[in-house]
């Protein structure tokens, strides 16, 4: 198959990997990072065995078009990408948060209001809310960035007490997140999507706030089609929607939601398939282009080639 499971590149001037649960990260000299996306899949934080075609290109095309489109809003990491699966950008300290922000109740906000609870992340939830009804007014509902095992929700007071963020720049990461949330609602009501939520990673760079990782891929946000949304809330029929959030449905009506002594159900060929489609559907969608999946080989002579070039134009 024509996939990317795990890399072990040696790039000249590296100085580093990380294998993170779909991303294989690599430290060049004292600035730079090569962010391979693999074709790894992950829910509930646990990777699953299978992979899927396509996945890792799909992921990073969408992260570089959005990356691109929102420098006037935050300057961000990335400088070029050599191959569908790469892209090479500027090193920053991470803050270990994630900054998750929901337009909607659905996904783990409807699972924990479901359950009874009024709060999440300290933010107080209204009563009598659905199912996908969209909140008043997006919510911001951070969550600890975790090297191994389950991120964990925590409060905008909790982050800051704990002194995590300092509250200056939480703040200021508070306002990025709503602003590039903003834009990409509009980006998607434009192609007849609706963003619903999505999450956010900066980190900092010379004294600098940047914005690290993805922007608005499948992997990190969930997206409904507009069209049909209104008569699916009033008729209370599920929405058609755009994310990895029906792969976490298949593992709960298969028994797993990544808790202790749960096993992975099998994936078959065609299900992998149905998954990849997907994939390239929002990839399509987003775009507006058809999508051409490009050969792995090659994968390490482009990144290495694009290094040299950056590092003569430094």
């Amino acid at each position: 198959m024509n996939t990317i499971f795990q890399t072990n590149f040696q790039f000249p001037s590296q100085t580093g990997i990380y294998h993170g649960k779909v991303r294989d990260v690599y430290s060049i000299e004292k600035d730079l990072l090569v962010m391979i996306a693999t074709d790894r899949i992950s829910a509930f934080d646990v990777v699953l065995p299978r992979q899927i075609p396509f996945k890792g290109q799909v992921l990073n095309s969408i992260a570089t078009t959005f990356l691109e489109q929102t420098r006037h809003i935050v300057p961000n990491w990335f400088i070029r990408s050599p191959h569908p699966n790469v892209s090479i950008g500027h090193k920053a300290v991470p803050y270990k948060v994630e900054m998750v922000i929901r337009g909607y109740l659905t996904g783990h906000a409807w699972r924990e209001y479901n359950s009874g609870k009024r709060m999440l992340c300290g933010v107080v939830l209204p009563e009598g809310m659905k199912e996908n009804d969209p909140f008043p007014e997006p919510i911001i509902t951070p969550a600890t960035k975790a090297d191994e095992g389950h991120d964990m929700d925590i409060s905008r007071d909790e982050i800051i007490r704990q002194g995590i963020v300092p509250e200056a720049e939480y703040l200021q990461l508070e306002e990025y997140t709503r602003k590039l949330y903003a834009f990409g609602v509009e980006y998607a009501r434009q192609r007849g999507l609706i963003l619903v939520d999505t999450k956010y990673e900066f980190g900092k760079r010379n004294g600098e706030i940047i914005l690290i990782d993805e922007v608005h891929t499948p992997d990190s946000s969930r997206y409904f089609y507009l069209e049909g949304y209104e008569e699916n809330q009033k008729k209370g029929l599920p929405q058609k929607q755009l994310s990895k959030e029906f792969v976490r449905q298949w593992l709960i009506e298969n028994g797993f939601q990544g808790k202790e002594g749960q096993k992975i159900p099998e994936m078959t060929d065609e299900y992998v398939e149905t998954v990849s489609q997907r994939y390239i559907h929002l990839y399509e969608i987003i775009t507006g282009k058809s999508f051409v999946g490009e050969p792995i080989d090659g994968v390490f002579e482009k990144t290495v080639a694009a290094l040299r070039e950056i590092s003569v134009h430094a």
